[in-house]
């Protein structure tokens, strides 16, 4: 039986399961509004098992993971800073909800099979996602010492969102796949796009951080969201960044931006 090895050196930067401790407080209402919709769901740490939704009052329709099969750093990816050790993971905590059904068939060789229930959706609240912020992060991570070192949200989210409007709940970050470049010292990051499968949303800044900070330097609105990771390149001795964008309805292209 294969076993899972935990680092005990650096602390996770995602979602570690879901519970009740997890869901939204910014308001009593809405924490109520979320405890009640959590009620039909199994919750637990990470590593929960799937369930087998069960009927009547007091039943449950699966076990809802946080992260799910999109989430954490699962389908993109970070980057490496080789000078510093650091690593800069970015993540999202998309959840979902996990199932297992009984296999009717006299040739299954397993009683029950698992699977990630897709069609059953995750609650909201009018929209809003019933979990606590960040829904897209980046970390920075020191390798050599196991330590987060700074962590920002990617994008403001909902934070715009009618229920959260009268609220200063700052940036939430976006459940986007974004992908970063680490040069010698920035860190340039989209914000996602909505093309790409596996998200509830895109943004259309692209940001350049102090890679030793997380402070933004520079803020550029794109025409759509970025569908991959950004590169460099030198052309008569001026840098550039140039970026894939895309979106659901609109062409993809490339963009190029100049450094000064």
């Amino acid at each position: 039986m294969a076993n899972t090895t935990f680092s005990d050196q650096a602390s996770a930067f995602g979602a570690q399961g879901a519970t009740e401790d997890d869901l939204i407080d910014f308001t009593p209402e809405l924490r109520a509004r979320a405890l009640a919709l959590v009620k039909p769901f199994r919750l637990g740490p990470i590593f929960t098992p799937p369930s087998m939704p069960t009927p009547g009052p007091n039943g449950k329709i699966g076990t809802l993971t946080r992260p799910g099969i999109w989430g954490s750093g699962n389908w993109h990816t970070g980057a490496f800073d080789p000078e510093s050790g650091y690593y800069y993971a970015v993540s999202h905590q998309l959840p979902d909800v996990h199932t297992i059904t009984s296999t009717k068939s006299p040739e299954a060789t397993m009683m029950y099979a698992g699977r990630s229930d897709l069609t059953t959706a995750v609650p909201t609240i009018d929209g809003l996602p019933i979990f606590k912020p960040p829904y897209g992060r980046i970390t920075a991570i020191d390798m050599n010492r196991g330590e987060h070192v700074w962590m920002a949200a990617n994008g403001d989210g909902p934070r715009e969102h009618p229920l959260l409007k009268e609220l200063d709940v700052g940036p939430l970050g976006i459940s986007g796949r974004a992908a970063p470049l680490v040069t010698k010292t920035l860190l340039f990051i989209g914000e996602g796009s909505d093309a790409v499968i596996g998200t509830t949303g895109s943004g259309l800044n692209f940001r350049a951080y102090n890679k030793a900070t997380g402070d933004v330097i520079w803020t550029k609105e794109l025409d759509a969201g970025t569908t991959g990771a950004p590169m460099t390149y030198l052309h008569e001795g001026k840098q550039y960044i140039i970026v894939a964008i895309g979106g659901d309805g609109r062409e993809a292209e490339w963009v190029a931006m100049g450094l000064n």
